[in-house]
C-alpha cells in the first residue's frame, strides 16, 4: 500500500508507474538488487557493474544486497518475502530459478507462483577450467593426467550442489570412464580461490566466474558449453567439439521481482535496464566478463526460462538424480 500521507494525485501517479521509483518516498530505503552469491564472484561483479547506471536511470540509489548460500536459495527466499513495491529485484541466473526447483524437494519458493520475470539481460556459458598446478592444457590432457596420476579418480569443484556444473562433472566422468567427484562450494568465489591455491585440480563454473583468472594466466579454461565457441574465448573448444554433445542451450541472467509487483513498476525496471545495456561502455564491460548481452522483456524471459527448465528436467531425470 502506498503511504497515505502522499497527496492523492502523487499516489495515483506512483501506482501508475508515471513517477520514478524514488517517488515512493525520498526518505524510504534504497532500491535493492538481490544477489544469491558472495562478493567477488561473477554474479556479484555483474550486479555492481549495473547498480550505478541503474541508479542514474531510476533516480534512486541501488544497492547490491548479497545473500549468499545454498546456490542462491537464501536470496530467492528473501525475494519471496520482500514487499511487491518495486524496491526489490533479484539478479539471478538459471541455477536458482530453473535448476533448484528441480533438485530440491522443498526449495522454499516456487518461481512460477512467487516471482515475476522483469527482464533478461544476457546469456553466458559454463566452462571447465584447470588449476595452475594441474599439468594439462586441454580437457583430454586433464583426463589423461587423472588416469595416470589419480588412477582414474579425482575431484572437481562446482559452485553449488546439484547444479548444472555438478551434472556436467557426472557426464564428463561417464564419457571418459573416470571416477570424478563433484566438490560443491558456497559460490564461485571460494571455488576459484581454492583453484588458484591448487587445493583442487579442476573446476566447472560460469565463464564470468572464471574469465578474469584465465586471462591473467592464473587458471586455464579448456572447454565451454554451448552450440558455438564463445566470442570472449575463441580459442576454447566446445564440449560438443570434444565429443560431449547435449549442452547447447545457454543459461541466462535476468531480473525477477516478487509476485504482485505492479506491471508499471516492473516496466520501469525493464526500461531502465534496456537503456543501461544500450550504453556502449556498459555493454563492453559485460562482454568482457564473458556475457552475450541481449535484452529481453519479461514475457520473453519467462518463455525462455520455461524451455530451459524443461530441457534440464529431462537431463536430470536421465541422470538418475533424486531430490534428497
Amino acid at each position: 500500500m502506498l503511504p497515505s500521507f502522499l497527496p492523492l494525485r502523487r499516489r495515483l501517479l506512483v501506482a501508475a508507474g508515471a513517477l520514478p521509483l524514488a517517488a515512493l518516498g525520498d526518505d524510504g530505503p534504497p532500491l535493492r538488487l538481490l544477489v544469491g552469491f558472495p562478493p567477488g564472484g561473477g554474479t556479484d561483479a555483474i550486479a555492481r557493474l549495473l547498480a550505478e547506471p541503474l541508479k542514474d536511470e531510476l533516480g534512486a540509489t541501488v544497492i547490491v544486497d548479497n545473500r549468499p548460500g545454498a546456490g542462491g536459495q537464501l536470496a530467492a527466499q528473501a525475494l519471496k518475502a520482500a514487499a511487491p513495491d518495486g524496491r526489490t529485484v533479484f539478479l539471478s541466473h538459471d541455477h536458482t530459478i530453473s535448476i533448484l526447483p528441480l533438485v530440491l524437494r522443498q526449495p522454499g519458493f516456487d518461481p512460477a507462483q512467487d516471482f515475476v520475470p522483469v527482464a533478461g539481460l544476457a546469456s553466458f556459458a559454463n566452462a571447465v577450467a584447470l588449476s595452475p598446478g594441474t599439468p594439462a592444457d586441454s580437457l583430454p590432457g586433464y583426463v589423461d593426467w587423472v588416469r595416470r596420476a589419480g588412477g582414474g579418480r579425482g575431484a572437481v569443484g562446482v559452485p553449488a550442489a546439484a547444479s548444472v556444473p555438478e551434472f556436467l562433472v557426472g557426464r564428463i566422468a561417464a564419457r571418459y570412464g573416470l571416477d570424478l567427484v563433484a566438490a560443491p562450494y558456497r559460490g564461485s568465489a571460494p571455488m576459484v580461490g581454492d583453484m588458484l591455491g591448487n587445493q583442487i585440480a579442476a573446476g566447472v563454473g560460469s565463464v564470468p566466474d572464471l574469465i578474469e583468472a584465465h586471462r591473467a594466466g592464473r587458471l586455464r579454461i579448456v572447454a565451454v558449453l554451448g552450440g558455438a565457441r564463445q566470442a570472449a574465448l575463441p580459442e576454447v573448444p566446445t564440449l560438443a567439439e570434444l565429443g560431449l554433445p547435449g549442452f547447447e542451450a545457454l543459461p541466462y541472467y535476468g531480473l525477477f521481482a516478487p509476485a504482485g509487483t505492479p506491471p508499471a513498476l516492473r516496466a520501469r525496471w525493464a526500461a531502465a535496464l534496456a537503456r543501461v545495456l544500450a550504453r556502449p561502455d556498459t555493454a563492453a564491460r559485460l562482454a568482457a566478463l564473458g556475457l552475450a548481452v541481449e535484452f529481453s522483456g519479461g514475457a520473453e524471459l519467462a518463455a525462455r526460462e520455461r524451455d530451459y527448465r524443461a530441457g534440464w528436467a529431462r537431463i536430470i531425470e536421465r541422470s538418475g538424480f533424486r531430490p534428497p
